[in-house]
């Protein structure tokens, strides 16, 4: 029985298939398939049965499955806290949403390269709805979104949230909402969500919403007078400096953009537990 069989049959056990397994931890299934059945012949029992949907552990599986998540964790609290983190190397996939990318992403990968300076490391800039689906898949190792992620298998860190003011074009006046689009975050997203409502409630149906999945595209339609609408205000406070967007108070904002740095709990990672920790860190500080 080994470290490699036990972790192997974590992945099958959490993942309820081989196939999905080796997707995950980039071995073949043969490979897989050999390592979980010299366990079962080391242990001299049958730790998985066939379903329609894929594999499930016997009662000896479940038996095993509490002592190999032990082993699996002290062998993790050993890397953390005896191993040299400059010898960490691999492949490390972050996701982050636009907002962070356009404030303190830069710094936090600066300092993830001073502190890991063995990692590979794969960026992704998406909206939190499709950043939420990838870190589920384990496509992601950490996402900067907004959250938390509710579902049980996610650890989340709080991130700083980030304020929203109203901004129009500085050529042009203050809006009317029946005649000026308002310019959105994308459809399947919760500030798009609750900023529909209100307007609804507030102007009633007849407010245009031009939605939007670029942050970037979308202060730029602003800046050049197509419409107006809620933009962080960090982001803000150079264009208006530089006298392209004026702030204006409609009576009523949006709230505050709330983000967290999540991982999956499950096989523990405790590099994406610790660049989590160091993300909030540097956020916080920048």
């Amino acid at each position: 029985m080994t470290l490699d069989q036990l972790q192997t049959f974590l992945w099958v056990a959490r993942l309820q298939g081989v196939r999905r397994a080796s997707e995950q931890m980039n071995i073949s299934q043969p490979a897989v398939t050999a390592r979980l059945q010299a366990l079962e012949d080391a242990l001299q029992v049958k730790l998985f049965e066939r379903t329609t949907r894929g594999v499930r552990l016997t009662r000896e599986g479940e038996l095993l499955r509490g002592y190999a998540e032990q082993i699996v964790f002290v062998q993790e609290e050993i890397r953390q806290r005896v191993s040299d983190p400059t010898g960490l190397e691999g492949l490390f996939r972050v996701g982050a949403s636009e907002t962070i990318a356009e404030t303190w992403l830069p710094q936090f990968l600066e300092q993830l390269s001073l502190e890991y300076p063995r990692l590979d490391l794969e960026l992704t800039v998406d909206i939190s709805f499709n950043l939420r689906e990838a870190l589920l898949a384990r496509q992601l190792d950490l996402a900067f979104l907004m959250g938390p992620v509710s579902a049980y298998t996610v650890n989340n860190v709080a991130l700083p949230s980030f304020d929203l003011g109203w901004y129009r074009s500085a050529k042009r006046p203050d809006p009317d909402f029946l005649k000026t689009p308002v310019i959105s975050y994308a459809r399947n997203t919760r500030p798009y969500r609750e900023l529909v409502e209100e307007l609804g409630k507030r102007h009633g149906p007849g407010v245009r919403v031009f939605s939007c999945a670029s942050l970037s595209a979308s202060i730029q339609m602003i800046a050049s007078g197509i419409g107006v609408g809620p933009i962080p205000n960090a982001l803000a406070q150079d264009r208006v400096a530089a006298g392209q967007l004026q702030p204006f108070d409609p009576g009523w904002l949006p709230a505050p953009l709330v983000f967290t740095a999540s991982w999956m709990a499950e096989p523990r990672n405790t590099l994406a537990e610790r660049c989590a920790h160091l993300a909030a860190k540097v956020a916080l500080s920048s």
